[in-house]
């Protein structure tokens, strides 16, 4: 048997995508409600397994910019295994965006799991990451028990809510100087490119949109659901600051009727983020809005005259992040409290670099991370630091569960105090 792991080739491409399980009509993710579905089933549908056609469109479709890194696993020439990995930029705290690498469309076919296959494309997708300067991965887990063997651990949280109509009465607030308008999908693919670039820019966690993000929107109708709506808000300057995607979805049963889906919201400013949820959670004939997808710490439920209103339907984690190189990593982000902190890692065996003590130091303007032969502060997991760096995450939480241990009385508190962001973490999108 001669195995190889590799990126394939041109002519591999279709073979590829036969092996992921969307393409094989194979379930690929966890049976379980999802947070960012709007729907009240589970999410996704079994997809049928996908044309030659199909595949082959696919194979073509390679992103012209060189962000798309595809890896397989050939056995005897055929291909039984596949991942990938899409080059994006992150916001982490101080406004600043690291290069990062995210793990996308993993599978191995069912004949030959057990055999360590996943675990020699991750450690060539990790190599090939840090040969590019990416010093970061992250993926959305499929299922929560299998990527924190190779370091991944929770960032980043979403929530779906929902929001009864006769209870979503907001707070008063000064008038708005701008106004709402409905819009087609050709200006909405306009306009959300140039939000999402500023939102981006002040939302750690949120990421750099891959090419083509917004193409498919449309105006046509998606069977039952009915077509996307679009409404924008412009300031009083006439610009476009905030945008929101929404539908009506038909319902064959009373309970729900008349509900509203939003599937996408982002305004950059509060006054564009209350005006865009005053209409829609405000809808004529409607009953009910859910929101999928949103951040833990919604802003509208501070804007509503009954908090409690705004009820969290599911939660999930979302961003699962591993660091790749340590100190490049700790030292492109900023830290709310300045100060010191010497930690150890000694679990990381696909990154061992990352092995050691290193002497972390955060000042108002930059931050330093070297290796020190120093007595350690506390000792770290791999995880449990790649679950802080973008500062959603409790310190003490993980502590508590055995994923740091502390050497020095108050180190923990320290780590806590220097890696918070607020508010948490937040990225709009899959991968």
């Amino acid at each position: 048997m001669v195995t190889e792991v590799r990126p394939p080739l041109r002519d591999e491409m279709a073979a590829y995508y036969r092996a992921l399980p969307f393409a094989n009509g194979l379930p690929s993710w966890e049976a379980a409600d999802a947070a960012w579905h709007g729907g009240p089933e589970p999410w996704p549908p079994q997809r049928t397994p996908a044309s030659a056609e199909q595949l082959e469109k696919w194979a073509a479709a390679d992103f012209e910019d060189g962000s798309f890194h595809p890896i397989a696993t050939f056995v005897d020439g055929r291909c039984v295994g596949a991942s990938a990995m899409i080059s994006f930029e992150v916001t982490v705290p101080a406004e600043r965006t690291v290069g990062m690498a995210g793990v996308t469309a993993t599978g191995v076919i069912a004949t030959h799991r057990r055999r360590g296959f996943l675990r020699q494309m991750m450690q060539a997708m990790f190599e090939a990451a840090l040969e590019r300067g990416e010093p970061l991965a992250m993926l959305s887990a499929s299922e929560g028990s299998i990527y924190g063997r190779f370091g991944f651990s929770p960032a980043t949280y979403c929530t779906r809510w929902e929001l009864a109509r006769h209870e979503a009465a907001l707070r008063p607030a000064d008038p708005d100087p701008g106004s709402l308008e409905l819009v087609d999908a050709a200006q909405a693919k306009a306009a959300w490119p140039r939000v999402h670039a500023e939102v981006r820019a002040r939302r750690v966690g949120e990421l750099s949109p891959p090419p083509g993000r917004w193409d498919g929107l449309s105006d046509e109708a998606d069977g039952t659901n009915g077509p996307l709506r679009f409404l924008t808000h412009r300031d009083r300057h006439g610009n476009v600051d905030g945008i929101a995607n929404f539908r009506l979805p038909w319902s064959p049963t009373a309970d729900r009727a008349g509900t509203l889906v939003v599937e996408a919201l982002e305004a950059t400013s509060s006054v564009a983020y209350r005006a865009l949820w005053g209409l829609l959670i405000d809808f004529d004939l409607t009953k009910t809005v859910v929101a999928p997808g949103r951040p833990r710490d919604e802003p509208l439920r501070w804007m509503l005259m009954n908090p409690r209103a705004m009820r969290v339907t599911r939660q999930t984690d979302n961003l699962w992040a591993r660091l790749l190189d340590v100190p490049r990593a700790l030292t492109q982000r900023s830290y709310l409290t300045p100060g010191e902190l010497k930690f150890t890692i000694d679990d990381d065996q696909m990154c061992p670099a990352n092995n050691g003590t290193w002497h972390l130091t955060a000042d108002d303007t930059a931050a330093t991370c070297a290796p020190t032969d120093e007595r350690a502060d506390l000792t770290i997991t791999l995880p449990a630091l790649s679950s802080l760096y973008l500062g959603g995450m409790s310190a003490l939480h993980l502590a508590d569960a055995g994923h740091i241990t502390e050497h020095a009385e108050g180190t923990i508190g320290k780590l806590a105090r220097m890696f918070r962001t607020e508010p948490e973490p937040h990225n709009s999108f899959g991968f």
